[in-house]
């Protein structure tokens, strides 16, 4: 229990303290202050109670052992602090119920308040994230924006400059409109001068004229004796004759002192319609250019609103879209690094990187496995494939399966050159594997090079190897490519008389419009795919670098781009047959015929077999009235070399067929 003071304050100390609290005497006048002071010092030489050090003691040890480097050190500490206070309440009976209480609103504030910091703080992460993408877009578009504002201050500032000097030459020649005004009327005044001038000299001179036959007539009157009277009754006539002409003189000038001469006034008159037909055409240039100036302003406000819509059409579709792929990123993981993956990448699509990339994992992986899987002996699997148990991995380069299918290639031919004879591919190839490496090792090298084949998708020497061996594509179509790009190297070498490997731009142009059947667009890709490695001023082609290869068997863009038109146009060719056959779901070989003639009537009857034979899967010799579905025809002509003969009459669909 607490004793009270004898003020009502609680001392110090609890009752069982060693010692009594003493409360001195004191003048009653004393002030407050005073006595409070007096009584600490009683106290303080009171000790503490064993219970209180006890407490004290407690927490101490309590808060040393306590972690405060954690996050929630707070409320570590918190702990002690709170037994102490329980133990307290629970020493003390008589104000338990009081301080229990108050403990508990404390407890129910602090949970409430960790409830209501937790709630916030995903909103105060949420509100942070949304700030910094806001300023994000905003620097994104006021930085995508100030070029385009710069640019059209620019213009605004160039037009003003160019209405500035238009109105400067308006004003000069408003001035010299003015001066030459000036000048005309300055030379009508000094004629009308002249003219008054030389009307008093005639005046003069006539009254000289006049005085001189006066005197000789006096002088003759004197010598004969002439009459005195007579002759001053002459003199007083004249002088009135002559007063009269001096004032028909007078009015004539007065009359007439602002007539010019017709010579000058037309002269003035023409100079005036010219400066005036001048002030018009220029008033008429500048009002011109100010209503170019006001559509100008229309255009750039228009520009402006529709600048703000796309603005926030992108804000859109970027909300909502997938984001494009960061292909930069394929380069970290790409054997190579950057300029493996830039080589790979150039020129290609979305579609296409993916398969790039797939082939590039497809071929780490299998390098890594050393045994593939035999798929058996049955009559379904290829017999180049044919094993039992596993085949061990060789482990090829590119460049290595490239040089062996070109030897295939090379033998493959020359056997047939020196037969006569076309020989299957697939029992051509196990043969050859056969025969260079033994059949022990045979099935190895045959399972390594069709896997290569298989993921190596991108490479043309694979690919097109792939797609023969596994029948997709007919022996013909690689065949045809090749004769096409050899005939096309041997005109380039006949067109070269200098033998120097180089034409000029104009004499390959030249030559690429020598092909009757390709458009000029397509003839323009040749052209632009010959200059890809070229600078903008020099107008030699090397033509025999454009059908080299590199170690791995890549072409240039050159070739590439002959391949793909070769492509292009047979299905565009079988696109027009497709068309002309119309809604038949099955065709015989004499409408297929009518068809082919149709759409290419330059067709010769040997083409023309061996198209129904590709079509139909028969030899010439063998009855053609057999039926076959459309598009089970149309992907035979696909596989196989099929090309238009002549021009074609009429511009045809170009719809992609649905058997590509």
């Amino acid at each position: 229990s607490f004793q009270l003071s004898a003020r009502g304050h609680w001392s110090t100390w609890p009752a069982f303290a060693s010692g009594q609290t003493v409360l001195r005497n004191h003048k009653p006048c004393c002030a407050p202050e005073e006595r409070q002071s007096g009584n600490k010092q009683t106290l303080l030489t009171i000790p503490k109670p064993r219970y209180l050090e006890q407490l004290e003691s407690y927490l101490r040890k309590e808060l040393q052992s306590l972690d405060l480097t954690k996050k929630n050190s707070q409320e570590l500490k918190l702990q002690p602090y709170r037994e102490i206070f329980e133990f307290f309440i629970d020493n003390f009976k008589t104000y338990k119920p009081l301080l229990s209480a108050i403990k508990n609103e404390y407890e129910v504030t602090l949970a409430h308040q960790k409830k209501t910091i937790r709630a916030l703080e995903p909103l105060k992460a949420m509100v942070t994230t949304v700030s910094e993408e806001c300023t994000r877009q905003i620097l994104a578009l006021q930085e995508k924006e100030k070029d385009e504002i710069n640019t059209l201050k620019q213009e605004k500032q160039h037009l003003l400059k160019f209405i500035d000097n238009m109105k400067e030459e308006k004003n000069s020649l408003q001035t010299q409109v003015e001066r030459l005004q000036t000048s005309v009327a300055e030379e009508y005044a000094r004629y009308l001068n002249e003219y008054g001038a030389r009307k008093v000299l005639l005046a003069k001179l006539n009254d000289m004229h006049n005085e001189r036959l006066e005197m000789t007539r006096h002088q003759v009157q004197d010598v004969k004796g002439e009459d005195v009277v007579k002759l001053t009754l002459a003199l007083k006539i004249a002088r009135q004759d002559l007063t009269k002409a001096q004032v028909k003189l007078n009015t004539t000038i007065a009359d007439y002192g602002d007539v010019v001469p017709r010579r000058d006034f037309e002269s003035l008159e023409k100079k005036y319609s010219d400066l005036l037909q001048e002030m018009k055409t220029l008033q008429k240039d500048f009002d011109q250019l100010h209503r170019e100036y006001e559509t100008l302003l229309e255009i750039h406000r228009e520009t402006a609103e529709e600048r703000d819509n796309f603005c926030a059409e992108l804000q859109r579709v970027q909300h909502n879209c997938t984001p494009r792929p960061n292909w930069a990123k394929c380069s970290e993981v790409i054997p190579g690094g950057a300029d493996r993956w830039g080589r790979l990448a150039e020129g290609k699509t979305s579609d296409q990187l993916v398969g790039v990339l797939l082939e590039e994992i497809g071929t780490g992986a299998l390098r890594e496995i050393n045994v593939f899987p035999g798929w058996g002996k049955g009559d379904q699997v290829p017999v180049y494939l044919r094993h039992e148990g596993e085949v061990k991995n060789k482990k090829l380069t590119k460049k290595d399966v490239v040089n062996i299918l070109k030897d295939v290639w090379r033998e493959k031919i020359a056997l047939e050159q020196q037969t006569g004879k076309r020989s299957s591919l697939p029992e051509f190839f196990l043969s050859y594997l056969q025969k260079k490496y033994g059949d022990a090792a045979a099935m190895e090298w045959s399972y390594t090079l069709y896997e290569n084949m298989r993921l190596c998708r991108s490479n043309h020497v694979l690919s097109s190897f792939y797609d023969i061996l596994t029948g997709k594509v007919g022996e013909e179509q690689y065949h045809g490519q090749n004769q096409l790009i050899s005939n096309l190297q041997k005109e380039l070498a006949a067109r070269d008389s200098s033998n120097s490997g180089s034409l000029t731009s104009k004499q390959f142009r030249q030559e690429a419009d020598s092909f009757p059947l390709k458009r000029k667009e397509s003839i323009q890709e040749l052209v632009d795919a010959s200059r890809c490695k070229l600078d903008g001023t020099e107008d030699l082609i090397d033509y025999i670098s454009l059908f080299k290869e590199d170690e791995e068997g890549n072409a240039e863009p050159f070739v590439a781009k002959l391949r793909t038109q070769y492509v292009r146009e047979k299905q565009e060719y079988l696109s027009q047959l497709k068309n002309k056959l119309g809604d038949l779901t099955e065709v015989n070989a004499d409408d297929l015929k009518t068809a082919f003639c149709t759409i290419d009537p330059d067709i010769d009857d040997q083409t023309l077999d061996t198209y129904i034979g590709l079509a139909y899967q028969v030899r010439r010799e063998q009855p053609d009235q057999e039926v076959v579905p459309v598009e089970t025809a149309l992907e035979r002509l696909l596989a196989g070399d099929v090309r238009r003969v002549g021009p074609s009459p009429r511009e045809g669909s170009t719809a992609g067929f649905e058997g590509e």
